[in-house]
């Protein structure tokens, strides 16, 4: 019997069909069973009655247990109300594989459970939405620069070099000589740019700090285009369309996911707006409050919303309390008692959120105050800047002493590189590093020997401005930082199916 999947449900209304999957919940009434069925492609109400099928097909449903394996065979009928909108009037199921008592389970779980448990939490209807998003960028990512003529290559993992020094990479034995896995084939796509005109890399890239912000992973993957005959301005100019073309194809292609994840949309929506593009300096003076964003001050808003934060507290913290006191109430009606538990719930997850920015607002201000001009921005001083913006932020030309060796010095002033970051709003800052790339061997070999790295091991790299070197730009994407700035994840970790972070290596 041909088997259908639940996200083409649509296409056979009245008809009969046969789905497999797993059992996500169960719950029964008087003679009938309500059993959500997943098969990967979404979810699905099945109705088993008593009266639609034979007794021992009803006796089956009740070894059904979460995450049990099961075939159920019924009609489609079409029901909003019900998730993915269409229900199944079940006239036969099959147990293929009862599960054992499933471990994750609709009380809360602490991380560190669940990250245990990742094999199995990427079932759930949130995680499943971000793998379904993350998919679309990539697939997006993949077209955009198909169609904009560039060629994919592949870099080593394995490298002899590094792009910015060793501090941050893992070693390894590479038969008997020393490698490391490789924290971005941007050198390598100079090279492939300077055969095929435009490329892009897409892999995976490592990076060794003992680092466990909400934005580090230890193993990521990067998409690094790098372009001959391209200045840092035109570099700029193709960010913003990549980034405009992905968002735009997620918002496109994946409403029913961003609002499984709960991602309130409108500032996703202002992509179509043209993105700032503030110098250093200009960027430091927003930050310190010295310069205003469209009447707006870095210092004063975030004064003002520290108080309303704190006045929110105390407000939610109130209303927690009368609802608490209200399910006391003798003779209350168990659906009563039901609703405010669940308004209860809803408004003690409100009280964390408003307890973190009680918590970071004094650090953000602290660090906007104490900005020390020439120093490279942390994640407080980008989250300070980005929330006066509703749509990613280009800052460009920074202190060639914050930058990488091989960024182009600025013609006009020789203490700035030709280096861009782009800031992501709502805080989530570096999404997008890259900028002109230096064209001067000379000036080449004295930041290598600044940043002391083995001269030997840039020989190849310093052949590609001996042999025919040309004006070139590019820049590098952090996937599951833009994974988790579109989907507005709390943390970078659930970006990715299993993540590989600073003390974690299982699942």
């Amino acid at each position: 019997m041909q088997a259908f999947l639940i996200k083409d449900l649509k296409d056979y209304e009245g008809k009969e069909v046969t789905l497999k999957g797993w059992a996500s919940n169960r719950r029964d009434s008087k003679g009938i069973y309500f059993i959500i069925l997943r098969d990967g492609t979404g979810w699905c109400q099945c109705v088993v009655s008593a009266d639609s099928v034979s007794e021992e097909v009803f006796n089956e449903c009740k070894k059904i247990s979460i995450e049990t394996s099961i075939e159920i065979t019924g009609s489609v009928r079409k029901d909003e109300k019900q998730i993915g909108g269409y229900e199944i009037q079940a006239s036969n199921v099959k147990v293929i594989s009862v599960a054992d008592e499933y471990p994750i389970s609709k009380k809360e779980h602490g991380v560190d459970f669940l990250m245990d448990k990742r094999h199995l939490w990427l079932r759930s209807q949130r995680q499943w939405a971000i793998m379904k998003i993350r998919n679309q960028i990539i697939f997006s990512i993949h077209q955009f620069f198909q169609n904009e003529g560039f060629v994919q290559m592949d870099a080593p993992l394995f490298t002899g070099n590094a792009c910015e020094g060793t501090t941050n990479l893992f070693e390894t034995d590479f038969y008997g000589d020393t490698a490391y896995l490789s924290q971005s084939g941007q050198l390598y796509g100079e090279a492939m740019a300077f055969a095929m005109g435009k490329i892009y890399t897409f892999g995976p890239t490592f990076r060794a700090e003992k680092s466990k912000t909400r934005r580090h992973l230890s193993e990521f993957w990067m998409i690094e285009p790098e372009m001959v005959f391209y200045d840092i301005f035109q570099n700029m100019d193709v960010i913003e369309n990549f980034l405009r073309f992905v968002v735009s194809n997620v918002l496109a292609n994946c409403k029913a996911e961003l609002e499984m994840v709960g991602r309130d949309t409108t500032v996703l929506e202002q992509i179509v707006r043209p993105f700032p593009r503030l110098t250093y300096d200009e960027a430091v003076r927003i930050i310190k409050g010295e310069q205003d964003v469209n009447g707006q001050n870095s210092i004063k808003s975030l004064e003002d919303e520290l108080a309303q934060v704190k006045a929110k507290i105390v407000e939610v913290n109130a209303e927690i309390a009368e609802r608490e006191e209200r399910i006391k109430t003798p003779g209350m009606k168990k659906g009563e008692i039901g609703f405010n538990q669940a308004k209860i719930d809803k408004l003690k997850q409100e009280l964390k959120d408003l307890e973190e920015q009680e918590r970071n607002i004094p650090g953000w201000l602290e660090s906007a105050r104490n900005f020390e001009y020439g120093n490279d921005f942390g994640g407080s001083d980008e989250t300070v800047l980005t929330r006066l913006f509703d749509v990613p932020v280009m800052v460009y030309n920074w202190p060639h002493a914050v930058k990488a060796f091989y960024l182009k010095r600025d013609p006009e002033n020789a203490e700035f590189a030709r280096g861009v970051d782009v800031l992501a709003p709502e805080g989530y800052g570096e999404i997008v590093g890259g900028g002109e790339r230096e064209t001067d061997t000379d000036l080449l070999i004295g930041k290598i020997n600044e940043h002391e790295l083995p001269m030997e091991a840039f020989e190849w790299y310093l052949d590609l401005r001996r042999y025919g070197s040309v004006p070139h730009a590019g820049f590098g994407l952090g996937l599951e930082r833009l994974v988790t700035w579109i989907c507005k994840l709390p943390h970078v970790r659930e970006s990715i199916p299993f993540p590989r972070m600073y003390g974690r290596l299982l699942p």
